[in-house]
């Protein structure tokens, strides 16, 4: 087989990304989860009235955030799951983490539950307090209910 580089073979690069930057923080996911919280409330908020468009059109756009960030959440997990070498963990334990986060990720694209939302953010906090521990800093997020608001 021609090998275009001649005779010299590239070394075989090894990174954690495909740039690898090292900069990791689970606060992505949970803001993301926050994000679905937000809007379940917002969903079971919001009445009716008079103007059945009007309503609608608030509706599609809140179920529209809501499926987004629920997304953005998975991807989230799904790149700190596979790229971070998550040091001195129990590989299994980990996995079960974001196996469940993830599920509850999905469960809160197919319904409007607050319970679900509640639970996702949740898991975002206890992957966050896992991730921490692996560099030796314990985990808070001070600003979590003023970010989150009324």
């Amino acid at each position: 087989m021609f090998n275009p580089i001649g005779r010299f073979k590239p070394a075989t690069a090894k990174a954690h990304c495909d740039i690898p930057c090292g900069i990791y923080d689970p606060i992505s996911a949970k803001i993301a989860a926050q994000t679905v919280q937000k809007m379940v409330l917002r969903m079971q908020n919001l009445e009716e009235g008079d103007d059945h468009r009007a309503f609608a059109n608030t509706m599609a756009r809140y179920i529209t955030v809501k499926e987004e960030h629920a997304e953005k959440c998975k991807e989230e997990l799904r790149i700190l799951w596979a790229d971070y070498a998550w040091p001195n963990t129990d590989a299994a334990e980990i996995a079960a983490k974001f196996n469940a986060a993830l599920k509850l990720a999905g469960q809160c694209k197919q319904t409007v539950s607050m319970e679900n939302a509640e639970n996702l953010v949740a898991a975002c906090d206890d992957i966050a307090a896992a991730f921490w521990a692996t560099k030796n800093q314990e985990y808070s997020d001070p600003l979590a209910a003023a970010r989150y608001g009324t």
